[in-house]
């Protein structure tokens, strides 16, 4: 593999170092130096593959200074590696400054793809994953984690949060006052890792589970909501017929119905058949 002067963005194992890949071990062996988010973990990642390519720290806290000094070695000719604690970077981690860095200075960014959190607990979880809406973090204060939630309150689509081990019980019960106690939820903790566990029920029950059992209250976690669902009589609050008359003009019937179709629900029959009413009249 010829590596290029360029910043690569490289996924590393959630636990599981059997989930890298063979073209990220060969990245992170033939670049010049890694940008880590902790040296020091993936110092002991690098050594279960005898990769000793240097190492300097790029996190959350010194992210524009350390980002300036990529872009240097970079201009330098260098390559570079940007890797997270583990999973894909920039997923709720650092590494967003560098990459506008790295490309206004007309350098490139190459993604080598791999293991992510998200992804992950979106395959397992049996909520719908076609359309999902991924929150990150929620605030830490419970206040703006609740005005958070209100927000999120009405969202169809699958809601995806990361939550900290010490405020999963604390969210898992504001989430059950905001969405409802039987709002369908999923619970992933520590994926790939020994101690995995993946859990599917009602907000109020993942709760109850959550408070009786503190081995749930530890790792990486992953929340998944199902989106609200849509009450009955909601699509007809919205004029199907006027909405569609206005999406015609300049559009073909195929494109408007398909904009209908997304915007409303409804199925992409009917609504082709009112558009061909319209274009009549």
């Amino acid at each position: 593999m010829s590596i290029l002067n360029a910043l690569y963005i490289v996924a590393t194992p959630l636990g599981n170092p059997g989930d890298i890949g063979r073209r990220a071990l060969e990245t992170l062996a033939g670049v010049d130096v890694i940008a880590a988010e902790d040296t020091r973990r993936a110092g002991r990642l690098l050594g279960q593959f005898n990769i000793s390519t240097p190492c300097l720290s790029l996190h959350e806290h010194n992210e524009a200074q350390a980002s300036a000094r990529v872009v240097r070695r970079l201009q330098a000719g260098q390559s570079v590696a940007l890797i997270s604690d583990a999973g894909t970077p920039l997923i709720s981690d650092p590494g967003y400054e560098l990459v506008r860095l790295v490309q206004a200075a007309g350098l490139r960014v190459i993604p080598v793809p791999g293991p992510s959190a998200l992804t992950a607990a979106l395959s397992v979880a049996g909520l719908p994953n076609d359309r999902f809406v991924f929150e990150g973090f929620l605030p830490p204060r419970p206040a703006a984690r609740r005005a958070r939630l209100e927000q999120l309150q009405g969202e169809p689509r699958t809601l995806v949060f990361y939550e900290a081990p010490h405020r999963i019980l604390e969210t898992l019960r504001d989430m059950t006052a905001v969405f409802g106690p039987q709002r369908e939820a999923a619970i992933a903790r520590e994926l790939t890792k020994t101690f995995e566990t993946v859990r599917r029920d009602s907000l109020e029950a993942l709760t109850a589970w959550v408070a009786g059992d503190s081995d749930q209250q530890r790792g990486e976690i992953v929340i998944l909501v199902h989106g609200a669902s849509q009450a009955p009589g909601e699509t007809a609050r919205v004029d199907i017929r006027a909405l569609l008359a206005a999406l015609l003009p300049g559009r073909s019937t195929r494109e408007a119905v398909a904009l209908a179709a997304d915007l409303t629900g409804e199925k992409r029959n009917r609504l082709y058949e009112m558009a061909l009413e319209i274009r009549e009249t």
